[in-house]
């Protein structure tokens, strides 16, 4: 009888568990939003926060969204209220970003660049860099190799120096380059050396990759390869073209 009730209350615990992850999945498994009644929305995850290990463990994709991003939102939106900027696209803002206050530089180019990095991001089951997207084609006739721009990419995230991202970006000729960044400024930005339109980006502060990786940031660059959402990079490396 004990042994028949122990039975009956763990197949009850893991029932509730299982239905509680589900839950939990399918709240984080919807479309993204930008900008609603002038104010900047956090967008939502189209995966689970487990969906991208082992390459990105599921406790820092929940900081990182929950916490950091949440931030960077919450103070883009008091950065600009009551403001003409409040108006504007995140892409206009950033665009005459010189003109703004650090917090909105900072704070914008926070949820932009976040915004932009989960987007690209897909579990490693999804993850396959197709010779027949034009991005593909692009990085060939760039680079000469899929590898090289490889190298060239993770080179330009493992030795930028403290915080910031690695990026592939479309020029205005609708020539490749990539490129790093410190802090939170991307490449759509009025202050960085050189301008573009991103296509693929890498998040390389710590809080992206501590937790599992500690100070081993090649290691996580690296992995970073596994779960890329070429499909998408390919729709803005399109886009951008236009």
């Amino acid at each position: 009888m004990i042994h028949f009730i122990t039975h009956i209350l763990l197949y009850t615990l893991s029932f509730f568990s299982e239905a509680q992850n589900q839950m939990f999945n399918n709240q984080n498994q919807i479309t993204m939003t930008t900008q609603n009644n002038n104010t900047f929305q956090l967008p939502s995850l189209a995966y689970s926060y487990d969906a991208l290990e082992p390459y990105i463990d599921a406790r820092t994709m929940q900081i990182h969204y929950e916490k950091h991003h949440a931030a960077y939102t919450a103070n883009l939106n008091a950065a600009v209220q009551n403001t003409p900027l409040a108006q504007q696209s995140i892409e206009q803002i950033l665009a005459s970003v010189s003109n703004h206050s650090a917090a909105v530089r900072n704070n914008g180019g926070g949820y932009y660049n976040h915004n932009l990095f989960w987007s690209i991001l897909t579990p490693a089951s999804l993850s396959q860099a197709k010779e027949t997207y034009e991005i593909i084609k692009a990085i060939h006739t760039e680079y000469g190799s899929f590898d090289e721009f490889k190298t060239q990419f993770s080179q330009a995230a493992a030795t930028r120096f403290g915080s910031g991202w690695a990026w592939l970006s479309v020029d205005s000729d609708g020539k490749l380059f990539v490129s790093s960044t410190p802090n939170q400024d991307s490449p759509i930005m009025d202050v960085v050396e050189k301008q573009g339109t991103p296509v693929l980006a890498l998040d390389v502060w710590e809080h992206a990759y501590y937790l599992h990786y500690q100070n081993r940031r090649v290691d996580y660059v690296s992995a970073f390869f596994n779960v890329i959402n070429w499909e998408y990079v390919n729709e803005l490396y399109v886009n951008a073209q236009k």
